[in-house]
């Protein structure tokens, strides 16, 4: 891998980790374009698939500074300084309980399958394929029979938890973290750009634990040269990720999220051809 291919891989991954697009997907088809994937050390592009997600975790920490810092100041008084009921907490301090909550799944469910999700399945471009397509037309029905009535503090431990269960899905690749919680929280009756910024929210942890993980056992196949362009590829990861979150967050006010649907099957059905024609590897 050379900078120009670390700067284009952390592009990718900063748009497409926000957007309900899958960026595991388009990463993999642009790695194997590339032939920056090594069919005998899978566990190689995982790694860095994860590592440089850490790019994304500083764009939605940046971006959601204020509301981080107001989050962890009442979580802290209300439960630590001043122990109040639940229910007669602040709106930030219950989304701070909301988010540990729907954290639980994805670290039980990301624990429990950690081996096979680092293996060649996390590659399969039919897998990713068949997924890009498949929670596309479950986000289409969330879509359907969405309410879009509750904001943020309307938002239950109930509600909190299945949007945590929807981001197990979010394991498989071609399903798309974002996408997935945004259709979790659809389902729960969100509005759309609330879902958005809880799907973003939620989303901390998980990149967080995974990405820290994932960077620890990396160190083992990082020398000079690969060091230089994870970092680049984290840093414009970062930024590109900064403007999709900031895009989607105000596009989702006004819009739904049929565009997405049909750029997922579209690009579902790209994929399926590039591999039949022979461009490209399953």
């Amino acid at each position: 891998m050379n900078v120009l291919q670390a700067i284009i891989l952390g592009i990718i991954q900063g748009l497409t980790e926000f957007l309900p697009v899958s960026s595991t997907g388009h990463l993999t088809v642009a790695g194997k374009m590339m032939g920056v994937i090594s069919a005998e050390h899978p566990e190689r592009w995982t790694s860095f698939i994860a590592v440089i997600q850490l790019g994304t975790l500083l764009a939605v920490l940046i971006y959601f500074r204020n509301d981080l810092i107001n989050i962890i100041r009442d979580f802290i008084s209300d439960n630590l300084i001043r122990r109040k009921k639940y229910a007669e907490q602040t709106v930030n301090s219950r989304l701070g309980w909301l988010i540990v909550i729907g954290s639980i799944p994805v670290v039980i469910i990301g624990l429990g399958f950690k081996d096979y999700i680092e293996g060649a399945f996390t590659k399969n471009l039919y897998v990713i394929s068949i997924s890009l397509i498949v929670f596309g037309i479950l986000l289409a029905f969330a879509e359907k029979v969405g309410k879009f009535k509750k904001d943020l503090k309307d938002i239950t431990w109930i509600d909190a938890l299945i949007i945590g269960t929807f981001q197990t899905f979010a394991l498989i690749p071609g399903s798309s973290r974002s996408g997935t919680t945004i259709t979790g929280g659809l389902f729960s009756g969100l509005k759309r750009d609330v879902a958005a910024r809880f799907s973003f929210l939620l989303g901390i942890p998980a990149i967080l634990g995974s990405g820290l993980l994932e960077f620890y056992q990396s160190l083992e196949y990082l020398n000079a040269d690969s060091a230089v362009n994870l970092l680049v590829a984290t840093l414009v990861s970062a930024i590109s990720g900064y403007f999709a979150i900031d895009f989607l967050i105000k596009y989702l006010k006004n819009h739904s999220t049929r565009v997405f649907v049909s750029y997922r099957v579209a690009i579902a059905i790209l994929i399926l051809y590039l591999i039949t024609s022979g461009v490209i590897g399953a």
